[in-house]
């Protein structure tokens, strides 16, 4: 994919439900605030709002026991959009991965064939402090519009995401600030993030979470 470009699952799949979530190279980039906090009660998650308007646009609401190895990015709606799961780990395998898949990958509807085809998969190496992330195209099979790498500094609280090649910066997260008076760090579950144009909302949202799994 070059810079520039749209990246939407919809170019993955045809999907009519899918939000519209996608910026052009003519627009600006999308400043979102993540807060690493659901709004249901007793409930562990993530609720994303846009700083135009501070409507919702995300949610993750998750009550299961597994939570860091099953997640479901949902709209404001409740409507899931990705499902996020980390993979199996291997004794004899020293690094991490996990696997997003588009909508509800438990739902009964699908297929089993459907319900084994990612998105794309995220692989940390041991000790590393950053990963990369393999697209896919139908069947499971690397699709030749590349990948992205993650890198994040846990002491100085920020991650980007970078596109694989060209080497572009498509998205940053980081502490959030308060007014433009004050310039005071907000609690440290709240972050700013940063969407560059070209780059897809919801699939920026899901690298994120699977950056914060990473550390924890």
């Amino acid at each position: 994919m070059r810079h520039g470009q749209t990246l939407c699952v919809r170019e993955l799949k045809s999907m009519e439900s899918w939000p519209e979530t996608c910026s052009t190279s003519s627009a600006p980039a999308r400043r979102l605030t993540v807060w690493r906090k659901s709004l249901l009660f007793n409930s562990h998650g993530y609720t994303v709002f846009d700083d135009a308007d501070g409507r919702i646009v995300f949610r993750v609401d998750n009550y299961a026991h597994d939570w860091r190895r099953h997640t479901l990015l949902m709209d404001s709606h409740g409507n899931v959009l990705l499902t996020i799961r980390r993979c199996r780990p291997n004794i004899l395998n020293l690094r991490e991965s996990w696997k997003v898949y588009e909508g509800d990958e438990d739902t009964q509807t699908m297929s089993k064939d459907e319900r084994l085809r990612p998105l794309f998969k995220a692989t940390k190496h041991l000790g590393s402090s950053s990963c990369t992330i393999s697209m896919f195209a139908d069947c499971g099979s690397v699709k030749s519009l590349g990948g992205y790498r993650m890198s994040w500094s846990r002491e100085k609280e920020w991650s980007k995401i970078y596109q694989a090649d060209p080497n572009t910066l498509v998205a940053e997260v980081s502490r959030k600030y308060g007014s433009s008076v004050t310039k005071n760090l907000l609690d440290k579950d709240v972050l700013a993030l940063t969407v560059h144009p070209g780059m897809d909302q919801a699939l920026t949202m899901a690298m994120i979470m699977i950056t914060n799994s990473m550390s924890e």
